[in-house]
């Protein structure tokens, strides 16, 4: 693999993803989606609903198998990867961000938390301080023997973050993560991504139907019948604006 392989976070090559319908019809859900993330990277996917955003976010995540082409995640080619691999990949690698939270609502913020850390065999003690770590970062340190429903929605989303961070991943991905807030809690959520992505350097790929959170973004991919059809790079002219100012 070449050294700037590493500095790619999602490369796909005609990537494409068929469904077999019970009666034996063949349904085209991708069909030869390009893109190239970088490490770091804050990407919005953007679409028309049935263009194929979830089955893509679920290839990514290895939910879903590939009908062809490649895929590569944090250097993983996906094509050669085991159950037991892709298993791996999601508690080591790469971690999701849900629309709807999903949370052990009997389980209390940190509790939450510290839940994949256990499942990695990481022992009480660190992962005790490790999640009040997480929960700090996202701005919840004096929620943290709350229930999810004695938080708000933005709270809770705050706790889902910091249960994907628990993760130490790469790469997360969310799937309308803003979907269930209002706007602040929306513009607060994206400004936490924002600096998830610029201080720690995970990669973030989301996808939403709000077209002011996916302005935040470094970049965004608009997925149409099956393809990236636009891909719009907005850094560049943040970086402008941002030296205007001074």
């Amino acid at each position: 693999m070449s050294k700037n392989k590493t500095k790619i976070s999602i490369d796909t090559k005609e990537l494409v993803k068929d469904f077999t319908l019970p009666g034996g019809e063949i349904v085209n859900v991708l069909t030869g989606v390009e893109m190239k993330i970088k490490k770091g990277e804050f990407i919005a996917i953007m679409g028309p609903s049935g263009s194929g955003k979830s089955t893509l976010l679920n290839i990514l995540s290895t939910l879903e198998s590939i009908t062809e082409g490649e895929v590569f995640v944090a250097g993983i080619d996906l094509s050669e990867t085991s159950y037991k691999e892709n298993l791996d990949i999601r508690r080591t690698k790469t971690s999701v961000v849900f629309q709807n939270f999903a949370l052990i609502p009997y389980l209390t913020a940190i509790e939450n938390v510290k839940l994949p850390m256990k499942l990695r065999k990481i022992p009480e003690l660190e992962a005790e301080k490790r999640a009040i770590s997480y929960l700090e970062s996202v701005g919840l340190y004096a929620r943290l023997d709350h229930l999810p429903e004695e938080l708000s929605g933005g709270e809770q989303q705050r706790v889902a973050i910091a249960r994907a961070l628990a993760h130490d991943p790469a790469i997360i991905y969310a799937d309308e993560p803003t979907g269930n807030l209002d706007t602040n809690s929306g513009s607060e959520i994206i400004e936490l991504f924002k600096k998830l992505t610029t201080k720690e350097k995970i990669t973030i790929i989301m996808v939403t139907h709000d077209t002011e959170c996916a302005k935040e973004a470094d970049k965004i991919f608009i997925l149409q019948k099956g393809k990236i059809v636009q891909e719009h790079t907005l850094a560049t002219s943040k970086k402008s604006k941002k030296e205007g100012k001074k």
